[in-house]
């Protein structure tokens, strides 16, 4: 492999076309084969084999919905039916000696798309992000946040650390809230060539904010919980400490920033379902009982709030949560916390939408994924959100932000409760990198493209080409199409 003129990736010869085009028969024969071993089976059981996965999965969804959307005895019959309706296909299985042919075609399945997504990913890699030579700086000006990660600024020892290399390090004290955008910018008066942060993705975006604003590298210290930004970067996020190698041999990448409602942001923003919960004081101890709580009123109650969005030219409608991210993930799973962004400097903003008004609609995007009319998935330059109360709105009890948040980064959130009355409908909750917050509507979000120069160092063992999603129709072409694919550029 070698680099072309503008960054990215090309592959030498006709060797990565050749695998690609193996891998891409190896896949198609593996379906072809499951199909074999299913009319084979058909009279010893392989279309019972079938369609009991699928009722299993549709009977879970549907438990895992009850579970969600009720409380007491539904809540408790949700549960047994998401856990029984597997098991319960499992026990099928063996009783009825299904269990082989079950295998089979779980295992047949399984190379399908692991050589699916290895023959796309050879055949159309995607571009890397470009990236420039870097100086050594002279003065740069850290900020870490002692409280994110649980501590890992103190249990890698950062603050030594990074002064030893020459940075001037602020410490933030948990219990005075301070203005991390007015110490970047008091830094950069002082002559900082560089900023800085350690800890949660919500400061980060403040302090990177300020480094666009003057066109000063940005370094990314994976000190937060989940470091999303950092994992997109290919940051190591098991020792915060390797992102500081960047001060003394370093690269520069230019990526996107967003903005919504002119407060910056570096993953996502998120409306609906989830900005409701972290509103609440007592998320941040309580994070799952919380949810579970709320999670009724939130998606059946009377007074549930919904969603309209304006995507470029698209309208949506009604809709209960709305992820909207700086650059798209290459999958949904970014809603359990999974997921990554392939690049950061495509110019668009990932947007991710849900509605599941009950079990049937569940069960739908359960087995259809992305197909599913509930989950919309596209990308856009500009979002537009508004807000609609079915009933009677909200009224608000203070809330806070999470625990990656430095002291005094994001404004005290509120949250409705559905069935009293709020004399503020002009208002949403939104969570912001994970920031509890409230906006006015309409909510607009946008990027700015390539505004930040963010600072990393050369080996960075996180840089990984994520799984492409399977295009069954790519591949049958790639597998018998006369011409070996292009191997160079972005898939796209």
């Amino acid at each position: 492999m070698s680099q072309d003129g503008r960054g990215g990736t090309r592959t030498t010869g006709s060797g990565g076309g050749t695998a690609a085009r193996f891998l891409a028969r190896i896949a198609v024969l593996a379906v072809v084969g499951s199909l074999v071993v299913l009319v084979l089976a058909i009279g010893d059981g392989g279309l019972v084999v079938v369609l009991a996965g699928l009722l299993g999965l549709v009977v879970c969804a549907a438990g895992v919905w009850w579970f969600l959307a009720h409380r007491g005895a539904v809540r408790l019959l949700g549960a047994l039916v998401a856990v029984a309706a597997p098991v319960g296909v499992l026990v099928l299985f063996a009783h009825d000696g299904l269990w082989r042919t079950a295998l089979v075609l779980v295992l047949s399945w399984a190379l399908a798309l692991a050589c699916a997504r290895a023959a796309l990913r050879r055949a159309h890699p995607r571009r890397r992000a470009r990236s420039f030579p870097a100086s050594r700086p002279r003065h740069a000006f850290l900020i870490m946040n002692p409280k994110s990660g649980g501590g890992k600024v103190g249990r890698f020892g950062l603050v030594d650390k990074a002064e030893a290399l020459g940075a001037r390090v602020t410490v933030l004290d948990p219990d005075a809230p301070a203005d991390v955008a007015a110490l970047a910018r008091e830094a950069v008066a002082d002559g900082a060539d560089l900023l800085g942060v350690a800890g949660g993705d919500g400061t980060q975006a403040l302090v990177a904010a300020v480094a666009a604003e003057h066109d000063l590298p940005f370094l990314v210290v994976s000190a937060g919980t989940r470091n999303h930004f950092a994992m997109d970067l290919g940051l190591d996020r098991s020792d915060p400490a390797r992102c500081l190698d960047a001060l003394t041999d370093g690269e520069e990448l230019r990526i996107d920033l967003g903005e919504v409602g002119g407060r910056p942001f570096v993953n996502t923003v998120s409306f609906g379902v989830y900005a409701d919960v972290v509103q609440r004081p007592e998320y941040r101890d309580d994070k799952a009982g919380t949810a579970l709580t709320l999670m009724p009123d939130l998606l059946v109650g009377e007074g549930v709030r919904r969603l309209d969005a304006r995507i470029d030219d698209m309208t949506l409608t009604s809709q209960q949560a709305l992820l909207i991210s700086n650059n798209a993930y290459t999958s949904p799973d970014v809603l359990s916390g999974g997921g990554r962004r392939p690049s950061l400097d495509d110019g668009e903003l990932g947007v991710l939408a849900i509605r599941v008004e009950g079990a049937a609609e569940a069960a739908d995007l359960a087995v259809r994924g992305s197909q599913s009319s509930g989950l919309t998935v596209t990308t856009a330059r500009r979002v537009e959100v508004t807000s609609s109360v079915t009933g009677d709105a909200g009224s608000d009890t203070s809330g806070t932000s999470g625990s990656d948040s430095a002291p005094g980064t994001g404004g005290p959130g509120t949250d409705d409760v559905p069935g009293t009355s709020d004399s503020r409908t002009d208002e949403i909750p939104v969570a912001v990198d994970g920031e509890a917050l409230r906006m006015t509507t309409p909510v607009v979000c946008t990027l700015r493209p390539g505004a930040l120069r963010v600072l990393v160092p050369r080996d960075r063992p996180g840089v990984i080409a994520p799984a492409p999603r399977v295009d069954w129709r790519r591949l049958f072409d790639l597998a018998f199409g006369r011409a070996v694919p292009s191997v160079a550029g972005q898939d796209g």
